[in-house]
């Protein structure tokens, strides 16, 4: 998983996989979620992050129980 910050573009980028892009579900007017063919989650887009969420809300990021037992 990888987090980026795109200052030109004020977009916060989540990236859960790589794969071949296919398509984008649009949650709203600032939320974009980008699909692989099999609709697998690539990658979330935060659009006008800096009036949506304080920068330094990332200054530190933490993940909790991410893995689970099957």
């Amino acid at each position: 998983m990888e987090i980026t910050y795109d200052k030109d573009a004020d977009a916060i980028y989540i990236e859960f996989r790589k794969g071949e892009f296919s398509s984008n579900k649009k949650v709203d007017d600032f939320t974009i979620i980008n699909l692989e063919k099999d609709n697998n989650i690539l990658r979330i887009e935060i659009l006008d992050e800096s009036k949506r969420i304080p920068l330094e809300s990332f200054s530190e990021v933490s993940v909790k129980n991410l893995l689970s037992k099957k």
